[in-house]
C-alpha cells in the first residue's frame, strides 16, 4: 500500500478484464459508478475517479503466463487525504495473494 496517491497514475494489474470487472463492484464499495466500455467513472464525495483500462500482453515467467491489464486512474476534486482513504480500501479489495 502506498502512502501517497497522485491525481493521475497508471497501474499494471495482474488480471484479466473479466477478473477486474468481477472485483470492481466490491472495491468501489458504496460509491455510485457507471461503466462505459473500458472506462468507469465513480463519484467519491465531492469529486470523482475515472478509470480506463486496456489488456496488455501477458507477463511470461518460465512456463507461467500472467495476464495483464493496464489501468489509468484519474481523480478530480479530491485532495490527497481523500484519495488516500479511497485507494487504501480499493487496494485491499483488489489485493490477491496465495498461500
Amino acid at each position: 500500500m502506498q502512502s501517497h496517491y497522485a491525481e493521475q497514475f497508471d497501474r499494471d494489474m495482474g488480471c484479466t478484464q473479466a477478473e477486474w470487472l468481477g472485483w470492481l463492484p466490491a472495491a468501489l464499495g458504496d460509491h455510485p459508478w457507471q461503466r462505459s466500455g473500458s472506462t468507469v467513472q465513480a463519484h467519491i464525495g465531492p469529486g470523482c475517479l475515472q478509470m480506463a483500462w486496456q489488456p496488455a500482453p501477458p507477463r511470461v515467467l518460465g512456463s507461467a503466463r500472467i495476464p495483464r491489464l493496464l489501468v489509468r486512474f484519474a481523480f478530480t476534486g479530491l485532495d490527497d487525504g481523500q484519495r488516500h482513504v479511497f485507494m487504501k480500501r480499493f487496494d485491499l479489495y483488489m489485493q490477491r495473494g496465495g498461500g
